[in-house]
């Protein structure tokens, strides 16, 4: 008899936490969909949808999914992007540029930039897809540029005793071993992609400033400007706040009166995230295996 009882508590104990299993798992799934970023929209026809990149740039998932619910026709005239942002991966900024300017012409809104303290390298890059691009006057903006850097450790290993081995199908395949110095073809080799970056970059500038190549080139050599220096060479077209800016977006857009700044919903961490393994998207790890360990940049050191 006892040993039913046993058996019946212990039922009782697994059944009761399969069921708060999946009781905190729906209620985490509630939570989860309420917190996913997504703009409010309402029938006011006077919005202005304020976006904002924030720290090195290494992915243009997120906000080029932000900035695709804003071309929906309706309350928002136009959107303005905040930039604080050294830069990032090239890629990653050349996604975003390009996300702008197919905005622009697939819905006809106008694009204001707006630099916070740093606008540089990538950010500046993505600032060029603007309509209008404004900056304080102490904003620090420019950094046309590329880099490639990475750490050798080949000295610590020898000092330890350890052999790097490789077994490779072509010369090149391991360019850039961190465990060996370059040899002048590699050298060569990754300077030929650095140029060829570069040059994105500085047709990405040339053609959306209407500047020459030549001037930009001349520009470009990593420098960076103040807000200040750089309206005085044409980098960008006003001195102001966001504030400043927002009114900008708000009369390129024919909104009378004061504009209805939205932005979208934070998303915040909640236990789905965990469950669903998107924890690794906001928590980064400090070690991504799915990353070279080098990383060609528009990023201003």
């Amino acid at each position: 008899m006892s040993g039913k009882r046993t058996n019946l508590l212990l039922w009782l104990v697994v059944g009761g936490g399969v069921l708060l299993f999946f009781t905190v798992s729906l209620i985490a799934l509630a939570v989860y969909m309420s917190d996913r970023e997504t703009p409010s929209f309402s029938l006011s026809h006077n919005q202005i949808a304020l976006l904002e990149l924030e720290g090195i740039i290494l992915d243009s998932k997120e906000f080029v999914e932000q900035l695709k619910q804003y071309g929906r026709p309706g309350g928002v005239r136009a959107v303005v992007v905040r930039l604080n942002t050294p830069g990032g991966g090239v890629a990653a900024s050349q996604e975003i540029y390009q996300a702008l300017l197919k905005f622009r012409a697939d819905t006809g809104k106008r694009v204001i930039a707006s630099m916070s303290s740093v606008a540089a390298s990538g950010g500046y890059y993505i600032a060029c897809a603007a309509d209008r691009v404004y900056a304080n006057p102490g904003s620090i903006t420019g950094s046309i540029g590329v880099i490639a850097e990475w750490y050798n450790y080949g000295d610590l290993l020898r000092w330890a005793k350890m052999q790097d081995v490789v077994i490779k199908s072509g010369e090149y395949k391991d360019a850039g071993n961190p465990a060996r110095p370059l040899t002048d073809a590699e050298r060569a080799y990754f300077q030929q992609i650095i140029d060829g970056l570069y040059r994105q970059f500085v047709v990405a500038v040339a053609k959306s400033r209407k500047m020459p190549d030549d001037l930009v080139r001349k520009l470009g050599d990593g420098r960076v400007f103040t807000g200040e220096e750089a309206k005085k060479l044409g980098l960008v077209d006003e001195l102001g706040t966001l504030q400043d800016a927002i009114q900008a977006a708000a009369r390129m857009a024919g909104i009378p009166g004061e504009p209805r700044v939205i932005t979208p919903k934070k998303k915040r961490i909640s236990i789905i995230d965990l469950l669903l393994g998107e924890s690794r998207a906001v928590l980064p790890l400090p070690m991504d295996r799915s990353q070279s360990h080098i990383r060609f940049q528009y990023l201003w050191r």
